[in-house]
């Protein structure tokens, strides 16, 4: 976690989408895609205390597309899921274990800062 030079905290994290789904030729696939995720405020500092690799999260927010030039001069892009609700999932109780709990709802409530006072955006903790 970092902080702006404002004193607002800033979290970027990854996170892995999984997907399964049967073709009309009852052929089992499964596809992965990964998201880069940022959280502001208190929000980034849930996000800091509580996630860890393998936990189960819902996470909602929007996509931001940010550009900036590279040393060697090229434009670069990055495209990011900007969060604004979190809620924190446990894995499913195995056999003989008390059914998963369901974590309460973390919501974004301040107002996400001006694009400038954002630093460039670097993954600390992947997920």
């Amino acid at each position: 976690m970092k902080q702006t030079q404002n004193g607002q905290a800033v979290t970027t994290f990854g996170i892995a989408t999984n997907r399964e789904w049967t073709t009309t030729g009852s052929e089992r696939k499964k596809s992965t895609e990964f998201h880069e995720v940022v959280a502001w405020a208190r929000l980034a500092e849930i996000c800091n205390q509580y996630l860890r690799k393998g936990k189960l999260v819902y996470l909602e927010g929007y996509l931001k597309t940010r550009s900036w030039e590279s040393e060697s001069g090229e434009k670069r892009f990055r495209t990011e899921v900007v969060l604004q609700d979190m809620i924190m999932l446990e894995k499913r109780a195995k056999e003989g274990q008390e059914e998963a709990e369901l974590l309460p709802s973390t919501t974004q409530e301040e107002n996400f800062p001006e694009e400038d006072s954002r630093p460039v955006a670097e993954t600390e903790n992947v997920f």
